[in-house]
């Protein structure tokens, strides 16, 4: 027992990277998502075809291939980033893209009558999108965005391949150490654990939003 205890609190020592890089992602991803999604249903055709061409490309390789990229590949251009700088600006650009189409199709389900109900009162565009669009937007993304929160703490445990000390190398370490599966089986629970608060979390407020409709 004590053993697991001891294996445990190592392996937890190990995701405050996890964490560290999951809020950072989280801070930055969902703004600029909501941001390019706008900027994909704008009328300036230059502005749809750019974001176009980054939500393809981000959505269509892999993440491994843009982690890789950013932290050994940059290094050509003059542009050397720290372990941890990578890997937050890898996941915030990557998940941002992902977070673009969601936003962008639920900004689009609403009905169109909303727009000309919101002229008729004598709102401008951002008056329309702020009070009107966006409060129903978030209702219908909920889901969507739940998937991609889930995601993203199972896809952290890309960083060890760059060298990150996160909660699944912690959990290898102990495994090489001790030539015992026991810390994979604890990093699963661990896992477990976290995107079932996660769940909870997201239920709690498409319930909330749900009570207000």
């Amino acid at each position: 027992m004590q053993y697991i205890l001891d294996v445990t609190s190592f392996i937890l020592k190990g995701s405050v990277i996890t964490f560290k890089l999951y809020l950072v992602t989280a801070i930055f991803s969902v703004p600029l998502g909501a941001l390019c999604a706008l900027g994909k249903i704008s009328r300036f055709r230059i502005l749809r075809w750019f974001l176009g061409l980054y939500t393809w490309v981000f959505r269509g390789t892999p993440l491994m291939f843009q982690l890789f990229f950013t932290y050994y590949a940059l290094p050509v251009f003059n542009i050397k980033l720290e372990p941890f700088t990578a890997a937050a600006v890898t996941y915030s650009i990557n998940y941002a893209a992902y977070l673009t189409e969601i936003f962008r199709a639920g900004i689009e389900s609403i009905d169109k009558g909303q727009y000309e109900a919101a002229k008729v009162l004598g709102m401008n565009y951002a008056q329309t999108m702020w009070r009107i669009i966006l409060p129903q937007t978030i209702k219908r993304v909920i889901p969507p965005v739940s998937n991609e929160a889930i995601s993203l703490i199972k896809d952290t445990a890309l960083i060890a391949a760059i060298g990150m000390p996160d909660l699944l190398r912690a959990a290898k370490e102990v495994l090489v150490r001790d030539f015992t599966i026991t810390p994979f089986f604890i990093a699963s629970v661990l896992y477990l654990i976290i995107t079932s608060f996660i769940v909870l979390i997201f239920r709690k407020i498409e319930k909330r939003y749900s009570v207000h409709e």
